[in-house]
Protein backbone atom coordinates (compact mmCIF):
# COMPACT_ATOMS: atom_id res chain seq x y z
CA UNK A 1 0.00 0.00 0.00
CA UNK A 2 1.70 3.36 -1.01
CA UNK A 3 2.23 5.43 1.77
CA UNK A 4 2.12 9.23 0.76
CA UNK A 5 2.58 12.77 2.66
CA UNK A 6 0.78 15.66 1.86
CA UNK A 7 1.36 19.37 3.08
CA UNK A 8 1.63 23.21 2.38
CA UNK A 9 4.66 24.62 3.85
CA UNK A 10 6.58 28.00 3.60
CA UNK A 11 9.93 28.57 2.06
CA UNK A 12 11.33 27.88 5.51
CA UNK A 13 9.72 24.65 6.30
CA UNK A 14 6.81 26.33 8.44
CA UNK A 15 3.11 24.19 7.97
CA UNK A 16 1.87 25.35 11.50
CA UNK A 17 1.25 28.55 13.86
CA UNK A 18 -0.31 28.00 16.91
CA UNK A 19 -1.98 25.01 15.38
CA UNK A 20 -3.19 27.00 12.55
CA UNK A 21 -2.27 26.93 9.16
CA UNK A 22 -0.74 30.97 9.09
CA UNK A 23 -2.22 31.49 5.28
CA UNK A 24 -5.57 31.62 3.59
CA UNK A 25 -4.85 30.54 -0.52
CA UNK A 26 -8.31 30.43 -1.73
CA UNK A 27 -8.10 27.42 -4.34
CA UNK A 28 -5.01 25.00 -2.38
CA UNK A 29 -7.14 23.16 0.29
CA UNK A 30 -9.07 22.26 -3.28
CA UNK A 31 -6.03 20.62 -4.01
CA UNK A 32 -5.38 18.50 -0.89
CA UNK A 33 -9.35 17.25 -0.98
CA UNK A 34 -9.21 16.27 -4.36
CA UNK A 35 -6.23 14.43 -3.62
CA UNK A 36 -6.94 12.65 -0.37
CA UNK A 37 -10.94 11.90 -0.75
CA UNK A 38 -11.55 8.33 -1.10
CA UNK A 39 -8.80 7.59 0.87
CA UNK A 40 -7.53 7.15 3.80
CA UNK A 41 -5.85 10.10 5.91
CA UNK A 42 -3.64 9.97 8.82
CA UNK A 43 -2.89 12.59 10.89
CA UNK A 44 -1.77 13.62 14.77
CA UNK A 45 -4.53 14.71 18.25
CA UNK A 46 -3.28 17.63 17.76
CA UNK A 47 -3.72 18.04 13.78
CA UNK A 48 -7.35 17.11 14.37
CA UNK A 49 -8.27 19.11 16.99
CA UNK A 50 -7.33 22.07 14.96
CA UNK A 51 -9.42 20.81 12.71
CA UNK A 52 -12.09 19.96 14.57
CA UNK A 53 -14.20 17.25 12.93
CA UNK A 54 -13.44 14.29 10.52
CA UNK A 55 -12.88 15.18 6.94
CA UNK A 56 -15.80 14.29 4.87
CA UNK A 57 -15.47 11.22 2.78
CA UNK A 58 -12.31 9.66 3.57
CA UNK A 59 -11.23 7.39 6.48
CA UNK A 60 -9.47 9.15 8.87
CA UNK A 61 -7.02 7.41 11.40
CA UNK A 62 -5.81 9.79 14.64
CA UNK A 63 -2.78 8.99 15.89
CA UNK A 64 -2.16 10.04 19.57
CA UNK A 65 -0.54 8.22 22.86
CA UNK A 66 -3.51 9.30 24.99
CA UNK A 67 -5.05 5.60 25.91
CA UNK A 68 -8.79 5.25 25.79
CA UNK A 69 -9.21 8.75 23.29
CA UNK A 70 -12.41 8.37 21.30
CA UNK A 71 -13.24 10.23 18.52
CA UNK A 72 -16.62 9.47 17.31
CA UNK A 73 -16.09 9.54 13.10
CA UNK A 74 -12.34 8.06 13.24
CA UNK A 75 -10.22 5.44 14.33
CA UNK A 76 -8.23 6.38 17.54
CA UNK A 77 -4.74 4.25 17.25
CA UNK A 78 -1.69 4.41 19.63
CA UNK A 79 1.59 3.42 17.33
CA UNK A 80 2.14 4.27 13.33
CA UNK A 81 2.64 1.03 12.63
CA UNK A 82 -1.23 0.16 13.06
CA UNK A 83 -1.86 3.00 10.46
CA UNK A 84 -0.66 0.71 7.78
CA UNK A 85 -1.93 -2.85 8.89
CA UNK A 86 -4.98 -3.06 6.88
CA UNK A 87 -3.61 -4.54 3.50
CA UNK A 88 -6.88 -3.37 1.51
CA UNK A 89 -6.01 -0.05 1.98
CA UNK A 90 -5.73 1.32 -1.59
CA UNK A 91 -3.61 4.58 -0.73
CA UNK A 92 -2.54 6.07 2.72
CA UNK A 93 -1.63 10.37 3.36
CA UNK A 94 -0.21 11.42 6.35
CA UNK A 95 -1.40 15.05 6.54
CA UNK A 96 0.35 15.77 9.59
CA UNK A 97 1.83 17.95 12.20
CA UNK A 98 5.08 17.66 12.55
CA UNK A 99 6.11 15.07 14.35
CA UNK A 100 3.76 12.77 12.57
CA UNK A 101 5.32 13.87 9.60
CA UNK A 102 8.85 13.00 10.56
CA UNK A 103 7.98 9.27 11.97
CA UNK A 104 6.44 8.40 8.16
CA UNK A 105 8.88 10.32 5.97
CA UNK A 106 11.58 7.46 6.13
CA UNK A 107 8.54 5.24 4.52
CA UNK A 108 7.16 7.89 2.02
CA UNK A 109 6.41 6.43 -1.12
CA UNK A 110 5.31 9.57 -2.78
CA UNK A 111 5.02 13.28 -0.81
CA UNK A 112 2.56 16.03 -2.48
CA UNK A 113 4.14 19.57 -1.23
CA UNK A 114 2.36 22.97 -1.76
CA UNK A 115 5.48 24.75 -1.39
CA UNK A 116 3.67 28.73 -0.59
CA UNK A 117 6.11 31.30 -1.76
CA UNK A 118 6.65 32.78 1.06
CA UNK A 119 8.14 32.81 4.57
CA UNK A 120 5.90 32.86 7.58
CA UNK A 121 6.70 32.55 11.19
CA UNK A 122 5.83 28.92 12.91
CA UNK A 123 6.14 26.49 15.22
CA UNK A 124 5.58 23.91 12.91
CA UNK A 125 8.34 22.54 10.64
CA UNK A 126 7.88 19.97 7.53
CA UNK A 127 10.56 17.90 7.88
CA UNK A 128 13.91 17.98 5.98
CA UNK A 129 14.65 15.32 3.34
CA UNK A 130 17.14 14.52 0.52
CA UNK A 131 17.29 15.19 -3.19
CA UNK A 132 18.93 12.13 -3.50
CA UNK A 133 15.88 10.26 -2.32
CA UNK A 134 12.83 11.27 -4.28
CA UNK A 135 12.75 12.26 -7.72
CA UNK A 136 9.92 15.01 -9.07
CA UNK A 137 7.33 13.47 -11.42
CA UNK A 138 5.48 16.78 -11.69
CA UNK A 139 5.65 20.33 -10.88
CA UNK A 140 3.31 22.98 -11.53
CA UNK A 141 3.92 26.86 -10.75
CA UNK A 142 0.01 28.13 -9.67
CA UNK A 143 -0.42 31.71 -9.14
CA UNK A 144 -2.65 32.98 -6.62
CA UNK A 145 -2.85 35.91 -3.66
CA UNK A 146 0.04 34.24 -2.64
CA UNK A 147 1.90 32.38 -5.53
CA UNK A 148 3.17 28.55 -4.41
CA UNK A 149 4.32 25.55 -6.34
CA UNK A 150 2.85 21.74 -6.22
CA UNK A 151 5.57 19.43 -6.46
CA UNK A 152 4.92 15.71 -6.60
CA UNK A 153 7.96 13.71 -5.44
CA UNK A 154 8.15 9.63 -5.72
CA UNK A 155 10.99 7.78 -3.71
CA UNK A 156 13.73 5.93 -5.04
CA UNK A 157 14.43 3.74 -2.40
CA UNK A 158 12.20 2.80 0.79
CA UNK A 159 12.64 1.66 4.27
CA UNK A 160 10.74 -0.87 4.89
CA UNK A 161 8.41 -1.61 8.19
CA UNK A 162 11.00 -4.56 9.45
CA UNK A 163 13.81 -2.26 9.47
CA UNK A 164 12.18 0.08 11.49
CA UNK A 165 10.87 -2.34 13.70
CA UNK A 166 14.60 -3.30 14.15
CA UNK A 167 16.13 -0.84 15.40
CA UNK A 168 17.17 1.18 11.77
CA UNK A 169 16.83 4.37 11.37
CA UNK A 170 17.28 6.66 8.25
CA UNK A 171 20.01 9.38 8.30
CA UNK A 172 18.86 12.78 8.53
CA UNK A 173 18.38 14.26 5.12
CA UNK A 174 18.41 17.91 3.75
CA UNK A 175 16.24 19.31 0.74
CA UNK A 176 16.90 22.69 -0.59
CA UNK A 177 13.09 24.31 -1.53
Amino acid sequence: MPINLIAAMSLNRVIGKDNKIPWKIPGEQKLFQRITEGHTIVMGRKTFESIGHPLPRRTNIVLTHKKGYIIPGCIVINHFSEAIEDDDQKNIFIIGGEKIFKLFLPYADHMYLSIIQKKFEGDAYFPEFSNDDFQVLNEEQIEAVIPYRFIHFKKNSRISMTDKKSGLEPEKTVFSI
